[in-house]
């Protein structure tokens, strides 16, 4: 499971976080998905929604001592908060951003972490009251996409399988008229897997179709 953000979509409305954060009840101060323009008001500035990108090498899964992150079968990274110690060694780590600290006790002792769980929930298979206090909402498990990716009017942000949003991205570009040319293109589309062309029917018709394709396949995951 792969989050990625269209920058020529993206609109800086922050709809993403506010669903985040509607969705989760996560605490004040924590924002486990922000907005980033660059170049702001500047003519052809771009802005992209950033949270945990769910790394497959994950930095912050390598520098835990206490390893309390680890990946699911879907490759989703989640973290243990009954294991984690605080020693923020995670958030050195992330190139993204994406571990946050809420604040703990009268002197601000920095709590537990706290990051995008992708609506998968945590490490308990049942969505208790516990369980939502500590991670929020496991929509995965209602065969849902992540409310980010869900609320975003633009499909700016796209949430779900790996090979189906990037098929949904390489139609994109391509029907912009970029391709090969791009800097990267040879790594994300150049293997076997990823090599053979699309056939473009439309930027939305296609988007559809593969979304559907993308929840169709958390209605399969084990509840």
């Amino acid at each position: 499971m792969k989050f990625i953000c269209d920058t020529e979509r993206c609109i800086d409305c922050n709809g993403c976080v506010t669903a985040c954060k509607s969705e989760n009840e996560t605490p004040w101060g924590v924002n486990r998905r922000r907005v980033v323009t660059i170049d702001d008001g500047v003519p052809g500035e771009h802005s992209i929604s950033v949270a945990c990108m769910h790394c497959t090498d994950a930095p912050c899964l390598a520098v835990c001592p206490v390893d309390c992150i680890y990946h699911t079968e879907d490759g989703i990274v989640l973290h243990d908060k009954d294991q984690c110690i605080g020693c923020g060694y995670c958030s050195y780590a992330c190139p993204f951003g994406a571990p946050q600290f809420p604040a703990s006790g009268l002197f601000n002792h920095r709590g537990k972490m706290d990051k995008c769980t992708f609506c998968a929930g945590g490490p308990e298979p049942d969505q208790s009251a516990e369980e939502f206090k500590k991670y929020g909402r496991n929509r995965i498990s209602e065969g849902k996409l992540p409310a980010c990716a869900e609320q975003c009017g633009t499909k700016a942000l796209l949430g779900g399988d790996a090979d189906i949003i990037a098929d949904i991205y390489k139609q994109r570009v391509e029907t912009r008229g970029y391709g090969p040319q791009l800097w990267g293109w040879d790594i994300a589309y150049g293997g076997a897997k990823r090599g053979g062309e699309i056939k473009t029917r439309g930027d939305g018709a296609r988007d559809n179709q593969l979304l559907d394709q993308s929840q169709n396949h958390h209605r399969k995951l084990p509840t």
